[in-house]
């Protein structure tokens, strides 16, 4: 038993622990990455700001026309089953009725804009493709809010909120 023991004590200082160990220090090489802020241009990084902010706008305006859009089609409702009202709350929803159309025809100029800008932008006009359309969709939603048609206007003003959406995406 004391041959044994003597042996494994001189087999540990015989054998140096270092021997066991990683002989070299490996690190690893840093790769470099490039930022996706570094691949588009100023101009192209403008314009995506730009359809952003025409994504806030439209939506932002949804959101409330939603609740104007269903206040305004019961008053015509009740109207047509000849619920009498005031003179007054007829004029208020004439003033609402021509707000909303208001609202929709500043949009509808912002898109204007906003299609002008990309197809008269040389670094842009690749994305104009799929912006085309943009005005003309708040255009259809102009017509069908003048037709008292609120939530088939807010409906269309969401397949351009689509439109711009793919048009972000792609710049990407």
């Amino acid at each position: 038993m004391h041959r044994i023991v003597a042996l494994l004590i001189a087999a540990v200082f015989l054998f140096p622990v270092t021997s066991f160990s990683q002989t070299r220090k490996r690190t690893t090489a840093k790769s470099t990455r490039t930022s996706s802020a570094g691949k588009g241009s100023d101009v192209q990084r403008d314009g995506a700001r730009r359809v952003a902010d025409q994504i806030k706008v439209l939506t932002r305006f949804i959101y409330l026309l939603g609740g104007v859009a269903k206040g305004l089609e019961a008053f015509d409702d009740d109207a047509a089953r000849g619920n009498q009202t005031s003179s007054a709350v007829i004029e208020q929803v004439k003033r609402n009725k021509l707000s909303v159309r208001t609202s929709i025809q500043g949009v509808r100029d912002g898109l204007d804009a906003l299609e002008l800008h990309f197809r008269t932008t040389p670094e842009l006009q690749r994305y104009y493709i799929k912006l085309a359309g943009s005005a003309a969709g708040a255009s259809n939603a102009d017509d069908q809010a003048g037709a008292n048609q609120f939530d088939r206007a807010g409906r269309t003003l969401l397949e351009v909120v689509n439109r711009l959406t793919d048009v972000l995406l792609e710049m990407r």
